[in-house]
């Protein structure tokens, strides 16, 4: 059997075969298993994508491309990471001076409850509108969170239509206190 030739029912044994290494590999590494079910789909298409050229070198393939994924994936969330500090920290500095006392409690009164509505909203949506918010386009947030740009707008609309629906649902809350 050739694996080049990508046959359904080799693809199927090699993938029963691998599976369960390749998710606790990549769960060990991420410490997420959710991701690392997400990593695991990717590494198995580009298997079937892009096989070694004989069936005997699946194995260290396999392991050396899921390591490369889990160390971009990792690398990607510090960078994510860092970017959200980063944005955070110029909110904070933002000037106050101008301000009376009053409204200096009330703006920061609203910053943590938008921060909390926020905290609320997945990582995704939540990364997504800080970038918009600091000004990032749609190609530059696509490339950032490694999705289709034509994706973007949809994507930025259901965040915000979220976020809304938290500050909503503590406004309701609110009200019956």
């Amino acid at each position: 059997m050739d694996i080049q030739d990508p046959a359904p029912d080799l693809f199927k044994l090699i993938f029963h075969k691998h599976y369960p290494s390749v998710i606790r590999k990549l769960t060990a590494l991420l410490r997420d298993k959710a991701a690392a079910e997400d990593l695991a789909q990717e590494v198995f298409l580009k298997l079937y994508k892009n096989p070694p050229s004989t069936p005997e070198a699946v194995g260290a393939w396999l392991h050396r491309v899921l390591t490369r994924s889990a160390y971009d994936y990792l690398d990607q969330k510090a960078r994510e990471r860092s970017l959200m500090q980063r944005q955070e920290r110029q909110l904070m500095a933002e000037p106050q001076s101008h301000q009376s006392g009053e409204q200096a409690v009330i703006k920061q009164g609203d910053e943590e409850q938008v921060h909390g509505w926020l905290n609320s909203l997945s990582e995704r949506d939540r990364e997504m509108l800080l970038l918009r918010y600091s000004g990032y386009s749609y190609s530059e947030i696509a490339q950032e969170l490694q999705v289709q740009q034509p994706q973007v707008g949809t994507l930025l609309k259901r965040a915000g239509e979220r976020l809304r629906k938290q500050a909503l649902k503590h406004e309701k809350q609110w009200s019956h206190e």
